[in-house]
């Protein structure tokens, strides 16, 4: 079982060096590239007639694709929604301002989730046990978390590994990038004018991102 205790700030960190990772680039814009650009018509001379194609006889189908069968299957899997890990409920409000070593058990047995999904479980998280944008704290009295916060307590609700909780922020990082935010994702979280709603828009367009790319 994983003990290692991150803190939100080592999360963004971390997230922000495996976004800048040649490997990771070429996760967030490969699976957008899924098909060749069609050929353009090759033209006809004049005074000729162009000849009409060949009859396509039934066990000759496979020649109309311009992608393998295999990347057309995956490419249907990664269209999918996400798969959301088994539902249990939240340890209640008092739960909230426990310290995070104490919901470690609840890891024991859990599979781990899809970037995606596990994002979905932190925005549960800021949903229920509300948002706070105190400077890269986990938490604060009232049990409200960040959003890198939010990632760390899903993971600890047993909600993804460490290495999944990893990959969700760089996926989050991904989308800030999109929409134009140079920095990581606490500054972000405690730009003035900064709302609940503004940080649960930008979880629910990462969701999107990665679930597309079957993440």
């Amino acid at each position: 079982m994983e003990t290692a205790q991150l803190t939100p700030e080592q999360l963004d960190s971390q997230s922000s060096r495996l976004h800048d990772t040649d490997a990771w680039q070429r996760i967030v814009t490969g699976w957008e590239r899924t098909t060749q650009e069609p050929a353009p018509p090759v033209p006809v001379p004049a005074g000729e007639t162009r000849r009409a194609a060949p009859p396509v006889h039934p066990g000759d189908w496979r020649d109309l694709l311009s992608v393998p069968v295999d990347r057309l299957i995956a490419d249907s899997l990664r269209a999918l929604p996400a798969r959301q890990a088994h539902e249990r409920p939240l340890p209640g409000r008092f739960g909230a301002v426990l310290p995070e070593r104490l919901h470690a058990w609840r890891r024991i047995g859990q599979p781990d989730v899809r970037p995606s999904t596990h994002l979905a479980h932190a925005r549960r998280i800021l949903t229920e046990w509300g948002w706070q944008n105190t400077p890269y704290r986990l938490r604060n009295a009232r049990g409200a978390r960040c959003v890198c916060g939010a990632m760390l307590t899903a993971h600890r609700l047993g909600y993804g590994s460490l290495d999944t909780v990893d990959r969700a922020g760089a996926w989050l990082i991904t989308e800030l990038r999109a929409q134009g935010w140079t920095g990581l994702i606490g500054p972000w979280n405690r730009h003035p004018g900064r709302t609940a709603e503004d940080a649960l828009a930008l979880i629910d367009a990462t969701i999107s991102r990665a679930s597309l790319a079957g993440h």
